[in-house]
């Protein structure tokens, strides 16, 4: 029997526009851009030579240079973002049993840049087998949760996920499950991604995904604009705590939003494109919505996972507004990734966080770069385009969706006692 509320009581984001949970939050209202030419490895001879890059990270803030040295840096984004989450839910040292309380933390491709730099000097020692014993550990994409527990020690469930651009919902799906279920009482949830490399660039750019607008970086992540191209690849890492109400209220812990609903799908359609009716985006919302016995009326913006790809962009607006048919005059949607551009795996993660922060604060963060709406799409919604908008927002929806046609949606709710 599902029972217990879930609440969100810490959050956590490492971004190309904030490298914590205020520079992060300040930038998006502000309707900052993290997009630039890349400083991470010389993509002179790549079709697409800008990303939106975490800039001035040090992971000595959070870490020996020891554990430094036996983690990819996607881990070390995410050790960052899950230790900002738990010291503002004031959660270390005070769980009486760890085996209630675990970690889920996704990542699309994990260890790439660790992969790519082993096969590099595999090759240039003339294929002879010596590898860093560190090779594994620092690949595998469950790591991070497998770090983050024993960090905090927290013995309860323990892995990642891996669902493309979708995984860090699904964390977050599987968590909220597991504390209505009764079977934990609090989790580090998230997603965390390190892909700008010249593999993680070369096999986006080469599938044609990515934005070749190299000579106006800033404002080539567009959702909806006629002239969007493709997304712009990001990197970094965002985490939450969730906890039961029962769980959060025994140690008066602060609480920033709850999260009442979730939806999962498939496509079953495409590889990499999303239906073009949106059938399966549609489903996986209304999934959310019943999941929590919410009608769309109640619904006062959803943050859109909104790619700034030609495929992408229009099955998703097509969905919202079939939807909400009945509350398109009231509701707000936007895209974020116009500012942080694609984190991939961690996506789901910063967005959620964004989210909570949007029901916390009553600010929706804008839409930013799209000047001339694509005349294919018809738009029947506030797409909050240029600047934030200042509104009590009481449910929030936030959509992810993955390569293999993985789509998930989270339902988050103002807290009322």
């Amino acid at each position: 029997m599902i029972t217990d509320r879930v609440v969100v009581t810490g959050l956590g984001a490492v971004t190309p526009i904030g490298n914590n949970l205020n520079d992060y939050w300040t930038a998006l209202q502000q309707g900052g851009c993290g997009a630039g030419p890349i400083t991470k490895m010389d993509a002179s001879r790549y079709r697409t030579r800008f990303a939106c890059e975490v800039k001035g990270f040090q992971p000595s803030e959070y870490m020996d240079l020891k554990e430094i040295k036996s983690l990819d840096l996607y881990a070390q984004y995410a050790i960052a973002a899950a230790s900002q989450a738990v010291e503002q839910a004031g959660i270390k040292g005070v769980i009486k049993d760890p085996y209630r309380a675990g970690v889920i933390f996704a990542s699309g491709v994990g260890g790439l840049l660790t992969l790519q730099d082993e096969v590099i000097q595999y090759a240039k020692s003339d294929f002879k087998p010596r590898f860093s014993p560190h090779l594994i550990t620092k690949m595998i994409s469950n790591i991070a949760a497998g770090i983050i527990g024993i960090r905090f020690d927290l013995r309860g469930p323990n892995y990642g996920t891996v669902s493309a651009c979708a995984s860090s919902a699904h964390a977050i799906s599987d968590a909220f499950n597991l504390i209505r279920l009764r079977k934990a009482d609090l989790f580090i949830v998230g997603g965390s991604e390190a892909s700008i490399n010249p593999v993680g660039l070369g096999g986006f750019s080469c599938m044609r995904a990515l934005s070749e607008n190299n000579d106006n970086p800033q404002i080539a992540s567009r959702p909806f604009d006629k002239d969007r191209d493709g997304f712009v690849l990001g990197e970094g890492a965002g985490a939450l705590v969730l906890e039961s109400l029962e769980h959060a209220k025994s140690r008066n812990a602060p609480i920033f939003a709850e999260l009442v609903g979730c939806g999962m799908t498939a496509d079953a359609f495409h590889a990499t494109l999303p239906h073009p009716e949106g059938r399966s985006i549609f489903q996986a919302m209304a999934r959310a919505l019943d999941d929590a016995g919410v009608l769309t009326e109640q619904v006062d913006y959803v943050n859109l996972h909104g790619t700034s790809t030609p495929a992408g962009d229009p099955p998703e607006l097509s969905a919202v507004q079939k939807l909400f048919q009945n509350n398109l005059e009231k509701l707000h949607v936007s895209a974020t990734k116009s500012m942080t551009g694609h984190l991939l795996g961690a996506a789901g993660a910063i967005e959620a966080v964004a989210t909570v922060l949007t029901i916390r604060d009553g600010i929706i963060p804008p839409t930013i770069n799209t000047c001339n709406i694509d005349p294919k799409i018809e738009v029947k919604v506030d797409l909050t385009l240029g600047k934030a908008v200042k509104k009590e927002v009481k449910m929030a929806l936030c959509n992810n969706f993955g390569f293999g046609g993985q789509n998930a949606s989270l339902l988050f709710k103002k807290f009322e006692g």
